[in-house]
């Protein structure tokens, strides 16, 4: 992702707006809205999309004076020639309007009819697959579909990048067994993110078919003749010891949607990561005599909070006090907020990598609303530094790594 601050904006077609962010009287909406107001470099026009003229003005008046004269754009997800006039009047949609799953795809259909890049948050293995049906539409309108442009999957499939590009540079050859490991996560899910797992849970229950893609270790690589060959790609689901990644490892809540985006990259990328690439993620508990207790501990919580979801009478008692969409965290709690990641490979030579993405701020808000204000300055804004890529697209695939600063990255041993 190219800096806010260092890129000059470009004078744009007859469009009228470079950037709409469609839900911005949502939570996470008015984080990213906020976010641009304060980084988007001088001239970018960008506009406010979403059902309430009303609320979406209250938005903007919180805002300050270099919003003032965004435009304010009605569309709603259920009407589809509100979503077109939308896309043909942006360069890039950015959309926190979820769940997806379900009238997501009417948005994705009106940005490839339009022409028009496409950026969201989602971490919805059924919404993504959909939508990966329409790759080649999207790639002979010309539109990049960017998916998960948060927190689910910026920092998994870019920290991979990385270390592709680390080792193809110093010609220690192709990327094997690749694990991330969480360190440290301090951070709540936000009520969007619960009502996407809340659907996908009810659709796992009544539809074999949905049940067969979720467990697909390649669900988003539909086209298997770049996949990597190396075989036992499975999500880790018990406690175990691993000294190579720090000690007690256990299960990632977000690794069943995030190994997936990072096999499509390589995938897209016609295997570049390397034929016997394997992925996955992992918590990390540490070496101390209780990181197995926090370990088993974790992973039965976990358990518990995915069994009680998909579970009628526990469901109604964790709505209580499980966030509902459009809800979030004070400003202070975000702020304390904070992640790190280390993803440790090993390459076909033997040589060992290891990369580390880490950020103060809550992970699904403030982290998260960086992460989605940065991929669509991006998408407006660097067209001519690019790859010429178009379809349904991973962050990794349509541009380059994160800017100085935002990770740490270097050879082990």
């Amino acid at each position: 992702m190219s800096p806010a601050g260092v890129t000059s904006p470009r004078v744009s077609d007859e469009r009228g707006l470079d950037i709409v962010v469609f839900g911005a009287t949502g939570f996470v909406g008015r984080l990213v809205a906020g976010y641009l107001a304060e980084h988007a470099p001088d001239g970018v026009r960008i506009g406010l999309a979403g059902r309430s003229e009303e609320r979406l003005a209250q938005t903007r008046s919180r805002l300050g004076p270099v919003a003032s004269g965004w435009p304010l754009v009605v569309a709603d997800s259920g009407d589809e020639e509100s979503l077109a006039s939308m896309a043909r009047g942006a360069r890039v949609v950015a959309t926190t309007v979820g769940p997806y799953r379900g009238s997501g795809l009417r948005l994705v259909d009106a940005c490839i009819a339009a022409g028009t890049d496409y950026a969201d948050l989602t971490g919805e293995v059924l919404f993504a697959r959909e939508s990966i049906e329409r790759h080649a539409a999207a790639a002979d309108a010309g539109a990049r579909i960017v998916h998960s442009c948060g927190f689910d999957s910026v920092p998994s499939d870019l920290g991979v990048l990385l270390l592709h590009e680390a080792a193809r540079d110093h010609g220690d050859g192709e990327l094997e067994d690749t694990t991330l490991v969480v360190t440290a996560f301090k951070g709540g899910p936000s009520g969007g993110t619960v009502a996407s797992v809340k659907g996908q849970i009810d659709e796992l229950r009544t539809s074999g078919d949905a049940r067969r893609v979720i467990a697909d270790p390649y669900a988003l690589s539909p086209d298997r003749s770049s996949v990597a060959d190396g075989g036992g790609e499975r999500d880790v689901r018990g406690v175990g010891r691993d000294e190579e990644l720090g000690g007690w490892v256990g299960p990632f809540v977000m690794a069943p949607y995030n190994t997936r985006v990072v096999r499509r990259s390589n995938a897209l990328l016609d295997g570049a990561y390397g034929r016997r690439f394997r992925y996955r993620e992992v918590s990390g508990f540490g070496t101390g005599p209780a990181a197995p207790v926090k370990a088993v501990a974790a992973t039965a919580i976990l358990g518990a909070l995915m069994g009680g979801l998909a579970f009628g009478p526990t469901r109604k008692v964790l709505d209580r006090v499980l966030p509902d969409p459009g809800e979030g965290p004070s400003e202070k709690t975000r702020r304390q907020g904070r992640f790190r990641l280390e993803i440790h490979t090993r390459t076909s030579n033997g040589a060992r990598y290891r990369a580390t993405v880490a950020a103060t701020g809550d992970p699904g808000y403030a982290a998260t609303a960086v992460m989605m204000g940065e991929s669509a300055l991006c998408l407006a804004l660097d067209r001519d530094r690019l790859p010429q890529r178009a379809g349904v697209l991973t962050p990794a695939v349509p541009g380059p790594p994160p800017r100085a600063g935002d990770h740490s990255l270097g050879q082990d041993g």
